[in-house]
């Protein structure tokens, strides 16, 4: 190894890290949880159905950390806290947590029912509340720790529907704020990740829009909408010792999109 991959290596490598990503056997979670197990954490990716898990953790990059799964339903608060548990029971302390998981209901306002608001806040806010509750304090007593949160452009503006979903993300970013508050003296740092539009699973219905998809790519600065892939260099850099000093942000990584 010569001086520069030394130096990079230094500054990137998650090797000794355990890592745990919600939401992680599909879209940005799962481009994350790759990415995080080839820089050399070990990942348990956690989401639902056990299929997806498994397809997932088999093809997880080699060559890295290893990679397992646990299957749990991040709406409901019981199977949170056992999925902490279990955390812990199986794999010890966790360094890294990724919340990614997430759901979007779109009607309009006026015919968003009580049912899609609570399940909506269950699993896109309190998830990431209740898992940073049992997790971070842990983090903190060891010295060293790292949460990244999936937010969105609809934290900050309305479009599209944005209805309990944007309400959710924008309290995420808030979430954010007061993890770091709470934990950054400790070691800890929390920040989110703002993703621009993106073709993922949650957004595929929006894609099959031509005209909506192009025009959501010219309101960007790069003239294209986002890909997995451009979450693979921030999750590792978020989630490792490069991002000691940046804590209680939400990063926008979306083309250019929320400067226009």
């Amino acid at each position: 190894m010569d001086h520069a991959d030394e130096f990079l290596t230094s500054l990137f490598t998650l090797r000794g890290r355990k890592a745990v990503v919600t939401g992680g056997s599909s879209g940005i979670g799962r481009s994350i949880a790759e990415a995080l197990c080839r820089a050399g954490a070990d990942v348990v990716v956690v989401a639902r159905r056990p299929e997806a898990l498994r397809e997932t953790v088999e093809r997880m990059p080699t060559g890295g950390g290893a990679a397992s799964w646990l299957s749990a339903d991040l709406g409901d608060r019981a199977a949170v806290h056992r999925l902490a548990d279990q955390l812990e029971e199986q794999h010890g302390t966790t360094d890294i947590l990724v919340n990614a998981a997430g759901v979007n209901i779109r009607p309009p306002l006026d015919e968003l029912t009580e049912d899609d608001w609570d399940r909506t806040l269950r699993t896109n806010l309190d998830a990431p509340f209740l898992l940073g509750q049992r997790l971070g304090p842990k983090m903190a007593a060891n010295g060293w720790g790292r949460i990244v949160h999936i937010a969105s452009q609809q934290a900050v503006r309305a479009f599209g529907n944005s209805g309990a979903y944007g309400v959710s993300k924008a309290a995420l970013s808030a979430l954010t704020r007061s993890q770091a508050e709470a934990w950054s003296a400790h070691g800890v740092c929390v920040n989110a990740i703002a993703p621009g539009f993106v073709h993922t699973p949650l957004n595929e219905a929006v894609f099959r829009d031509p005209e909506r998809t192009g025009a959501m790519a010219r309101r960007t600065m790069t003239g294209r909408n986002g890909v997995l892939a451009d979450f693979t260099g921030i999750a590792v850099f978020l989630a490792g010792d490069a991002s000691a000093y940046v804590t209680g942000q939400t990063l926008f990584v979306d083309g250019g999109f929320s400067s226009t």
